[in-house]
């Protein structure tokens, strides 16, 4: 009986043991997995949630047994070409400390998790200011040289009690004379291999000035899928079918597009970009519901992360969430109870992976606002099933 009871109390040890260091999936910006894409340098603004994420990160690493992990701020960025990274962080509230992580395979939080991934900068500063320049002083280390499609995570650490806002300014410059500056604001990515052949010419521009925008630009469906940065894009197309395009660029709603394309003939595509600005708004697409209810179907998770991203980096930016049903006849009760509880479980989603709830609202519209009026096809009445954001 005692050597039952002796391996029962084994069991159960290493099974608690086991569930202690589960990684569980969470898209909170205090999590590894829910880190912000920052998919273009820039400047951007976010804020801490004075929470510790569903998981212990560090974990697998020793020598970070005593970095606190009770208040983080995990943002990701993947190298589009070969280049210098450089940062620049302020936070309102001090201590802030920052530590960068750079992959090994293909799942840099796999790889974090397990204890596999470098750790190339380590700065457990004592003040608001930390960063990478040439110029190095206390809290700011020498850049990170980076090949292309090299992925980086950097986990900011900020005081536990504080949701502090974190100002960062990423800068990433090519080293390998890909980017070709054309003047003013115009960059050209041309991929192919002879200039003059057939191309794919996706050119990036500003819906209300027609000039053009310096985004990145993600592609799959391709030979090679990729991610780039510049206003005009030429790349060779050696098979026809679809791609899917996602464009992210700063003051600016983020778009996804697919698209068909064709190869061996020239093909050229206008990207535009609607600038952030009050009462504008933005209708979210794939964010879907299951029929009659506020349950998310498993096919809405990529685009809410990708809103989850857009309002982490844009953290001056207020919005209210505004849910749409479709329904024949006159707006009825259930219709705007029903399009309320999905405006709110956006919200809802938001603020449970780190978006502020005091930049947040939500109103249901019911059928009042549908985008055809007579929807004569399955895809006209999943329009007006929608969800659009509006900045307030």
């Amino acid at each position: 009986m005692k050597q039952l009871l002796l391996l029962f109390c084994l069991l159960h040890a290493v099974l608690s043991i086991g569930q202690a260091g589960q990684f569980v999936t969470s898209d909170a910006i205090s999590d590894c997995s829910g880190a912000v894409n920052i998919l273009q340098p820039g400047s951007y603004s976010l804020e801490f949630t004075a929470k510790a994420g569903a998981n212990k990160d560090f974990a697998a690493y020793p020598s970070l047994k005593d970095v606190s992990e009770k208040n983080s701020l995990w943002c990701s960025f993947k190298a589009p070409y070969s280049g210098r990274f450089t940062l620049s962080a302020d936070a309102s509230v001090g201590p802030l400390q920052m530590i960068i992580f750079e992959n090994e395979t293909k799942d840099v939080c796999d790889d974090i998790a397990k204890g596999k991934a470098e750790i190339r900068r380590l700065v457990l500063s004592n003040e608001t200011h930390v960063g990478l320049d040439l110029i190095t002083s206390p809290g700011v280390f020498y850049p990170i040289d980076l090949i292309e499609g090299k992925h980086i995570m950097i986990c900011f650490l900020g005081n536990p009690k504080e949701k502090a806002k974190l100002e960062l300014y990423i800068k990433f410059q090519p080293t390998d004379g890909e980017l070709k500056e054309t003047g003013g604001d115009r960059k050209v990515v041309d991929l192919r291999k002879v200039s003059g052949d057939p191309a794919l010419n996706i050119l990036i521009r500003d819906v209300e000035t027609g000039t053009p925008v310096i985004a990145n630009l993600s592609v799959t469906g391709m030979k090679n899928d990729a991610l780039y940065s510049g206003s005009d894009f030429y790349l060779s197309v050696e098979k026809s079918g679809k791609i899917q395009m996602k464009i992210d660029a700063e003051g600016y709603f983020f778009v996804d597009r697919d698209e068909p394309v064709s190869a061996g003939s020239d093909n050229e595509l206008v990207i535009w970009m609607e600038p952030l600005g009050e009462g504008k708004s933005m209708q979210i697409d794939e964010i879907e519901f299951v029929p009659g209810t506020s349950e998310f179907l498993s096919t809405s998770e990529p685009k809410l992360r990708r809103l989850k991203d857009f309002m982490a980096l844009n953290a001056s930016v207020k919005v209210e969430v505004q849910g749409h049903v479709h329904a024949t006849g006159e707006n009825s009760f259930a219709g705007q109870k029903l399009s309320e509880a999905r405006a709110k479980r956006v919200v809802n989603y938001l603020v449970e992976n780190g978006i502020s709830k005091d930049r947040l609202t939500s109103v249901g519209l019911g059928n009042t606002k549908p985008i055809y009026p007579d929807a004569k096809f399955a895809y006209e009445e999943q329009a007006n099933r929608r969800v659009e954001i509006k900045v307030l």
